[in-house]
C-alpha cells in the first residue's frame, strides 16, 4: 500500500498536509505491529483493495482531516481525557518531546512538516534551567 511501508526492522507513514505537501515519517517499533493489524481488518473495507490510503472512511475513501479528527477526539473521550482533543493536538504531542529530547531543529521542522524552523517555537516550551543551558558554553582557560 503506498501510504504505509512496513518491513521487519523499518516503517514509513505517508502523510498529506496543508498545501498538498507529502512528506515521510518513520514509525516508532511498537506501531508496526497494530499497523499490520490494521492492515489485515482493512482488507475487509469497502474499496480497500484500489485505495492507498492507510485509513478508510464508510464508502472506503481517504480519510478526511475533519473525520480524522473527529476519530481521535472519540479515541481520546473513550480513554477518559476531559479535555478538548484533537488530532492537531495529537500532532502537537508526537512533535513536543523531540525538542526538549535533543533532536535537531532541522529533523523535528522535517517530521512536524514545517518548513520553517521559527513555526517550532510553538512546540517548545521555556524552562527555568539557564545554568544547565550555559554549561555547554565554550570557556577558554
Amino acid at each position: 500500500m503506498p501510504d504505509v511501508r512496513i518491513s521487519a526492522r523499518k516503517g514509513v507513514l505517508i502523510v498529506y498536509g496543508k498545501g498538498d505537501k507529502v512528506r515521510e515519517v518513520p514509525t516508532h517499533p511498537q506501531l508496526r505491529q497494530p499497523l499490520h493489524d490494521w492492515l489485515d481488518e482493512r482488507r475487509t473495507w469497502p474499496s480497500a483493495a484500489t485505495s492507498k490510503a492507510l485509513f478508510l472512511n464508510r464508502r472506503g475513501g481517504r480519510l478526511s482531516a475533519r473525520a480524522a479528527s473527529t476519530v481521535f477526539s472519540a479515541i481520546a473521550h473513550a480513554a477518559g481525557l476531559e479535555d478538548s482533543t484533537t488530532a492537531h493536538i495529537g500532532w502537537h504531542t508526537f512533535v513536543t518531546p523531540l525538542i526538549p529530547g535533543g533532536e535537531d531543529l532541522i529533523t523535528v521542522a522535517e517530521l512536524a512538516g514545517h518548513a520553517r524552523r521559527d513555526t517550532l517555537r510553538v512546540y517548545s516550551q521555556p524552562t527555568d534551567d539557564k545554568q544547565a543551558a550555559v554549561r555547554h558554553l565554550t570557556v577558554d582557560r
